[in-house]
């Protein structure tokens, strides 16, 4: 097992995306980065100093540009490697791809991994079950230093809730996410995450009962411990709430021309 960061930090990315390494001599490469030139010599030199010739296989979490911007440049580098992930309304990918449906088995060298459909933070979203360590792969459903955001055209809170119920299922020691840190105790961050988008769902209820009425202003009384740059990002989880809360019956939206649109209690 290795890490190598793709050395694209933001506001959206942390330090970076964790690439990692799966496998013994021939491993598989679980997500590409951004496609950063100055990652490849990076992941060059963590091979050669743990004796890999190459990866054997790219999978993929999901299709965001942070994760699989690389795919080019790593094709480049390791002609004929192949490339797998969820094929599901991709509007553009960066050449052929294999489809890894929910429940296929990964084989690297001494390892298996285990795709698991967890759309919510995006509908082509798989986590990746490692067997023999009981760890979870978690992309961006489940990160190492923040929560994840939703964005609602590609997102979906209700899918978000149920993918993290569904791996409360499974017999999870440690996560690897694809934005921090490893998380040692995996079960709990789990139930953290579901505490925490429930919080936020009685928030913006409150909020809604107290005469808030667009998302602007529901973020400026939510998230007031959260940098104001992180607003526009906190603004698409809450919007994904809304949509979810009017799905359900809960609230209504109001389309207002010209002006933000108003969300009210029913």
């Amino acid at each position: 097992m290795g890490r190598v960061l793709g050395l694209n930090p933001g506001l959206m990315t942390g330090p970076g995306t964790n690439t990692y390494l799966v496998g013994e001599k021939n491993p598989l490469l679980l997500d590409t980065g951004a496609g950063v030139p100055e990652y490849l010599p990076l992941l060059d030199d963590y091979l050669k100093h743990r004796g890999w010739p190459r990866p054997s296989r790219i999978i993929l979490t999901h299709r965001h540009r942070d994760h699989m911007g690389g795919v080019g440049q790593l094709r480049e580098r390791f002609p004929g490697i192949s490339v797998s992930k969820l094929i599901h309304r991709d509007p553009d990918l960066p050449g052929p791809m294999e489809n890894l449906p929910d429940g296929a088995t990964v084989q690297g060298d001494g390892v298996t991994l285990v795709a698991i459909y967890t759309p919510g933070h995006a509908s082509d979203h798989l986590c990746y079950y490692l067997r023999e360590e009981k760890a979870l792969f978690t992309g961006d459903l489940i990160l190492g230093g923040s929560t994840s955001v939703i964005p609602p055209d590609d997102g979906d809170l209700g899918d978000y809730l149920a993918s993290l119920r569904k791996l409360q299922g499974l017999a999870v020691k440690r996560i690897y996410p694809a934005h921090g840190p490893v998380i040692e105790d995996g079960p709990a961050k789990i139930q953290e995450y579901l505490d925490h988008r429930l919080m936020r769902e009685r928030q913006i209820l409150e909020a809604l009962g107290e005469g808030l009425r667009t998302i602007p202003e529901m973020v400026g009384r939510i998230y007031v411990d959260v940098s104001p740059a992180l607003h526009p990002a906190a603004g698409l989880s809450v919007h994904s709430h809304l949509v979810k809360l009017q799905r359900e019956g809960r609230v209504r939206e109001e389309v207002v021309p010209g002006a933000p649109s108003r969300w009210v209690l029913v």
